[in-house]
């Protein structure tokens, strides 16, 4: 029975698993390289910061809060427009990946402000009475102080994109989502939506176990 459900599926399955795959890993690196600088600007520009500087701090605080207020599935439709401009399209893979990025870059610029506003400000006081330069402050103190958190942080935000991408598969952008609904949904194939549930707990899993053991590495060091 099994083999015989591989026979017939094992091709779809794989595939959409690769593109699940892709679209986690292409917006996670571009929302990494958007939200980590983010959140450092956050933290530097707030009240007390090293760069203190309300009006840029408040301008980004309400744009991240108002995007994070957004249902992914609502901002994937009103987003529409402007990906058709980008990207050339709205569907597949190519289709979603700005969607994804807008929806988690926010969260995880959220998610580094909190990480390094744990760091023990004894230390960074301690640092910068030395007279060490800000910028190297923060990569070689702040940074270092949190990566731990950071990388428990940025894990987080793997899974829930993980999530998104599953919605994204309703506008037709492919993975392991748009192989459940096209065909476990609408076309009444149960086992296969039994099957892509259970892909998907053992991917998120496999994420959160590495990132908790990557994390309690660094922890350690």
């Amino acid at each position: 029975m099994i083999a015989e459900f591989w026979t017939e599926w094992g091709a779809d399955i794989t595939q959409a698993l690769w593109e699940t795959i892709l679209m986690t890993a292409i917006p996670l690196a571009i929302s990494i390289v958007v939200g980590l600088p983010l959140g450092i600007l956050l933290v530097m520009t707030r009240k007390g910061g090293q760069a203190e500087n309300r009006a840029f701090y408040s301008i980004a605080n309400a744009i991240i809060n108002v995007i994070r207020s957004i249902p992914f599935i609502i901002l994937l439709f009103l987003l529409i427009p402007v990906t058709r401009f980008v990207a050339g399209t709205t569907i597949g893979v190519e289709g979603v990946i700005l969607p994804l990025v807008v929806y988690t870059a926010p969260y995880i610029a959220r998610l580094m402000e909190s990480a390094l506003l744990e760091v023990n400000k004894g230390v960074i006081e301690a640092y910068e009475s030395m007279g060490i330069p800000t910028i190297k402050i923060i990569w070689s103190v702040i940074v270092r102080e949190a990566r731990s958190t950071i990388i428990l942080g940025l894990t987080i935000a793997t899974i829930g994109l993980i999530g998104a991408t599953a919605m994204a598969g309703l506008v037709g952008a492919g993975g392991l989502g748009d192989l459940a609904y096209q065909y476990g949904h609408l076309r009444f194939e149960p086992v296969v939506m039994y099957v892509v549930i259970i892909v998907l707990i053992v991917l998120v899993q496999a994420m959160q176990t590495v990132g908790n053991i990557w994390a309690r590495n660094l922890r350690k060091d």
